[in-house]
């Protein structure tokens, strides 16, 4: 699809974003169903209205990234990230540097915080949250979460860390501290080094091949050795060695 290519390139001299590294039937299936919606034929005449009017802009940029997120999502890695990931993660430093990647509205960096809560103090908790969305982290910093982002929470943590307003769910302050978000594309963007632990959940699937081995090479030279990438349940690696990683535990890769 020709208009198709053309709106790449000028997405791309727009934004920087480069929705050639995307599946492209995912992304053009996606794309086509809110231009219809908002009564226009083609891309390039999508793309002429997203030049002038930055609420298209704003409301392609929020469809173009992945949203769906819940606290605790895939509980029983959680468990593991409790009990087994960070036990030793901590026994080595009990500062660790931590990052959320693509972390859109921020249930998983507010569960990292809660997570690791309870085995360091809350004044030693530090979580770098980035996504390429803008609007995505003003409602994470925001901390307000509708009753069913919380289905897997126990209950304990359910009452120690959230505010119960009605249907919705106000993440406590003492856990929004612990979190800085910024704006970051994994696919353009530098990466800071150091980390102990990167969390990367549920967005590689909608990658390229390409793009995937980009990312996950960035991760690895981002990581401390030791350090530990946390996965996606749909987003097993099974070529770890080629980025430097070993496999830790199911979903968990640990840098050599």
């Amino acid at each position: 699809m020709p208009d198709y290519a053309t709106f790449i390139g000028k997405i791309k001299q727009k934004t920087g974003i480069d929705l050639s590294l995307y599946k492209e039937a995912q992304m053009k299936r996606r794309l086509t169903s809110l231009y219809e919606k908002r009564g226009f034929r083609n891309f390039i005449d999508y793309y002429a209205a997203i030049h002038k009017d930055p609420v298209l802009l704003e409301e392609f940029l929020d469809r173009m990234t992945i949203n769906v997120s819940e606290f605790y999502r895939n509980a029983q890695r959680w468990e593991v990230l409790d009990k087994k990931i960070l036990p030793k993660l901590l026994s080595n430093n009990k500062k660790l540097k931590i990052w959320s990647a693509a972390c859109s509205t921020g249930e998983e960096p507010y569960s990292l915080a809660m997570v690791l809560s309870s085995h360091v103090p809350l004044r030693d908790i530090a979580i770098l949250a980035t996504d390429l969305d803008a609007g995505v982290l003003n409602r994470a910093k925001v901390g307000l979460y509708p009753e069913r982002a919380l289905k897997e929470v126990p209950s304990a943590v359910v009452n120690k860390h959230f505010v119960n307003e009605g249907h919705y769910y106000q993440v406590k302050d003492d856990i929004k501290k612990t979190v800085n978000f910024k704006q970051h594309n994994l696919l353009d963007d530098r990466y800071d080094t150091g980390f102990d632990l990167i969390v990367c959940r549920n967005v590689m699937i909608y990658f390229t091949e390409e793009a995937k081995d980009q990312i996950y090479m960035n991760f690895s030279k981002s990581l401390k050795p030791g350090g530990i990438l946390f996965v996606g349940s749909t987003e097993q690696i099974f070529n770890p060695a080629k980025y430097g990683f070993e496999s830790e535990d199911t979903f968990f890769y640990r840098k050599v």
